[in-house]
């Protein structure tokens, strides 16, 4: 049963929920702002966030029967009776509850605008793949993971300890955004003939695999590029320490190119790695700013 969890769990997303915080917090510790527990404290929520998000995933793909046994991912517990349906159900609604009375913590601290952010990102992680238009069944999936994975876990990271937002925190947002991205990309271009036959029209089902490729891609070298634009706002040079992850960068993007089917799910483990390096590298040198 702890293996059926884990699995449910997906740890190697996790650097999607982690990443961003740690940037948010490097950022809010160069302007000399830095606050340990509301830092923990979103660390917590955005990671219950996450995971909530991939339980609710695996509710409503198996409802949908987007999770058969043709399916080329790891195994979902819901679909493969390793977890019930109803216990999925409950542990998804105490897992936001409990994240949501955690948050009221940040709330009491920073004001409305973490209210605000806090419920739109639960009911980001339900209406992902639950409701009537379920956002990634629409090819809207990325675009969401951009906005919530970078620009609003990096910038509420940063608010809660700041009680203030400046364009360079959001510049710094871009690179993680880019990285959930490309974790969401593997995950999908692995499934296009799959969720092609449920109705499940992500992005990579619409533009193809070719394309797909290319956006993930394109949004690897945007990644490489924030440092300098911090660069451009008066940071330090060691902001580009990030660069030092290039090398296995060309390898994940070789090896997507290079991939196709199950062999995708080692893509999308080594661009999690990626990210966990990129943002490390990439949030000492703020660090050192």
């Amino acid at each position: 049963m702890h293996e059926a969890w884990l699995l449910a769990i997906r740890p190697k997303t996790l650097p999607a929920g982690a990443v961003p915080v740690v940037v948010g917090t490097a950022m809010a510790a160069a302007d000399g702002v830095f606050s340990p527990i509301p830092a923990f404290i979103a660390l917590i929520c955005a990671l219950g966030i996450q995971i909530a998000t991939n339980f609710i995933n695996e509710i409503y793909d198996f409802r949908k029967g987007a999770d058969t046994a043709e399916r080329l991912g790891p195994t979902r517990t819901v679909a493969a009776g390793l977890i019930a349906e109803k216990t999925m159900i409950r542990v998804s609604i105490g897992l936001l509850s409990a994240v949501f009375l955690l948050g009221l913590y940040l709330v009491v601290l920073a004001g409305w605008p973490i209210l605000l952010v806090g419920l739109l990102s639960m009911l980001f992680a339900w209406a992902y793949t639950g409701g009537p238009r379920p956002i990634a069944y629409s090819g809207l999936g990325d675009l969401f993971v951009f906005i919530f994975f970078g620009l609003v876990a990096v910038g509420g990271t940063y608010y809660v300890q700041a009680f203030s937002l400046s364009l360079p925190v959001l510049i710094a947002a871009v690179a993680p955004g880019a990285f959930s991205v490309n974790i969401l990309l593997c995950n999908n271009i692995r499934d296009i003939d799959t969720d092609r036959g449920v109705g499940k029209m992500t992005l990579p089902a619409r533009i193809g695999a070719r394309w797909a490729r290319r956006l993930y891609l394109t949004l690897t070298v945007v990644a490489y590029l924030v440092p300098f634009a911090l660069i451009g706002f008066g940071y330090s040079l060691w902001p580009l320490l990030a660069l030092f992850s290039i090398p296995l960068a060309v390898t994940m993007v070789r090896a997507l190119y290079r991939s196709e089917g199950r062999e995708l799910n080692a893509v999308l483990a080594g661009t999690g790695k990626l990210m966990t390096i990129y943002g490390a590298l990439f949030s000492a040198g703020i660090l050192i700013h």
